[in-house]
Formats: structure tokens, C-alpha cells, sequence
């Protein structure tokens, strides 16, 4: 990946180690133009952002706080949650005196980001993102300098989920594809041609077998069980099960002309805990995606 990475993440690759810059460091930063990361601790009532920049304190003006905040056009929330994490910032000015601070902008970091890094993707690029926060129709994802992305829900894993909570919480960080860029330059994206074909996954699980799984679906006609984000079986009914349920299940058989596995209940009980994910797809681009096996009649495909 280029230098253009979302807010936190540098941090957590260097270990979670937050970096304090001398005021000869912030010199050099705002001369070459970098962009820096620091951690936001205050937004005063005027809406600035303060940061902790180690020999001295940053200020990011309200109208440097976002690209479009100026404008009317982000909302003040922007900004607002951005305390006690970290934010990209490049150094505009330092102000000596009594009480030295620099003058930063996180939005010149998010236009450079766009303009160097983001405007040069295309559909079926991948790339690292982390949740920022998560809505019933899907997750946001910060692609770069705090420039959001959304993740639409039914883009997030073949296995259909209630909320997108069921898979991920805020903070955490992801590999995502490019699906499509609008005319505005929008970006929508998606996660489940990461997580495996069919085949891929039914590999995992044998006729025989006792395993967990979660509760997706309850039907009249029987319960749907998520084994992986990508895979699920169908179950027979059985009462008292619920939909977020943590189910043990026996696996009847698996037919994949038919992409089905049969499966029967054998115990459940309550599980707050989001399903587990594992990225069978390990490159930075993908042209195309084939979820059914060959000797299904029936083509379940994407392509970039």
C-alpha cells in the first residue's frame, strides 16, 4: 500500500505506539509536505481539534477538520468523534513564542489522499480499511486519511446477516474491494469475494461431523446455519431456536451440485459474539469472483 493509510492503522502497525514529534520534526514535516498522524484529545466549542504532538500541542481549525465541512456539506459529528483517536494531519504553520503550538489540516491530508491515492483505484482493487461505525444497511470504512467508504450489508458476506454488527465492531481493521466508484467519486465496496468460494469453505466441514455455527434465518420450512461467513447450511426445524443463536449442529451431507448442506440441530443457546472471518484471497486485485462450484447448474458470479 502507499503511504495513504486510514486513520489508527499506521499507529497500530508501529505497535500501538503513539508518535510525539519535536518542533525540528514539524518543521521538516510542513517544508516536505508529509502527512503525520497524532491523537486528537479535545474538540473545543468552536469545534477545533486540539492534538498532542509531543513537545508542543496541534490546532486543526474547524474549516481544516474535514474536506466539506466548510462547505455545509460534512456534519459537525465529523469531528466531534474524531476525540481519542487518532487523526492525519499535514503541518501548515508553527507559531513560536510563550505558548508555541502548530497549526495543522487533516483536510489537506484527506484531499491529498483522494488526489494520490484514491482517485487512482479502479473496481476490483483491494485495500485496507478500518470500521468506523456501523448503520442497519452497512458499515462505513475509513479508505485513507479519514475519507469513508461504505461497505454495503449485503456486500459484507454471502451469509446474510441482521446487522453488520454481526461481523465487525468500530476499530476494526479490514481488507476491502473496490466495487464501484460514482460520477462524483463516490466509492461502495465490498468484503465477501474475500471470504472464499463455496467450494473453498464446504472443504472445511465433512458428512459427520458436529460443529458450531450461528443462527441466520428462521424459516417455516427450516433454520438457516452460518458454519462460515460464506457458507450455510439448512437445518430442520426445531423449537426455541432464535436468530443470533449459537447453534451445534450435525452435518447430514454436502451436495455441491446442489450448493447445499444439510444439517440437524442439536443444541443452542445464546452468543453475543460476532462471527469469526477468515480472507481465503490474499492478492491486491480481483477481476473476477466465481462463488458456485463447476458442477453447479446454478453461476453465482462477480466481476470487476
Amino acid at each position: 500500500m502507499t503511504g495513504f493509510y486510514p486513520e489508527g492503522v499506521k499507529e497500530a502497525k508501529q505497535g500501538g505506539k503513539k508518535k510525539k514529534y519535536t518542533i525540528a520534526e514539524l518543521k521538516e514535516a510542513q517544508i516536505r509536505g508529509d502527512i503525520l498522524e497524532g491523537t486528537a484529545y479535545m474538540c473545543d466549542s468552536d469545534h477545533n481539534l486540539l492534538v498532542n504532538l509531543g513537545e508542543i500541542n496541534g490546532v486543526i481549525p474547524r474549516v481544516e477538520g474535514a474536506v466539506g465541512i466548510e462547505e455545509g456539506q460534512t456534519k459537525e459529528i465529523a469531528l466531534i468523534s474524531r476525540v481519542g483517536k487518532s487523526v492525519c494531519f499535514t503541518v501548515k504553520e508553527i507559531h513560536t513564542g510563550a505558548s508555541p503550538y502548530a497549526l495543522l489540516s487533516r483536510r489537506c491530508a484527506m484531499k491529498r489522499c483522494k488526489d494520490e491515492f484514491l482517485a487512482s483505484l479502479t473496481p476490483g482493487d483491494i485495500i485496507d480499511a478500518r470500521v468506523t461505525h456501523l448503520e442497519n444497511f452497512g458499515a462505513f470504512c475509513d479508505i485513507g486519511c479519514g475519507n469513508i467508504a461504505l461497505l454495503p450489508i449485503d456486500s459484507i458476506s454471502v451469509s446474510r446477516i441482521s446487522h453488520p454488527r454481526d461481523r465487525f465492531c468500530a476499530g476494526d481493521d479490514i481488507r476491502v474491494i473496490i466495487k464501484n466508484i460514482d460520477d462524483l467519486g463516490r466509492i461502495t465496496l465490498s468484503h465477501k469475494e474475500l471470504l472464499g468460494t463455496w467450494e473453498e469453505n464446504a472443504a472445511k466441514f465433512s458428512p459427520g461431523q458436529t460443529v458450531s455455527g450461528v443462527v441466520r434465518s428462521v424459516e417455516p420450512y427450516g433454520i438457516f446455519v452460518e458454519l462460515a461467513p460464506n457458507l450455510a447450511g439448512l437445518a430442520e426445524s426445531k423449537e426455541g431456536v432464535k436468530v443470533g443463536d449459537t447453534a451445534g449442529v450435525f452435518i447430514k451431507s454436502i451436495i455441491p451440485d446442489k450448493m447445499k448442506v444439510k444439517l440437524i440441530i442439536i443444541d443452542s443457546f445464546e452468543s453475543g459474539q460476532a462471527g469469526e472471518y477468515e480472507y481465503f484471497y490474499k492478492g491486491d486485485r480481483i477481476e473476477k469472483f466465481t462463488y458456485s462450484p463447476t458442477s453447479s447448474s446454478k453461476l453465482i458470479e462477480t466481476i470487476f
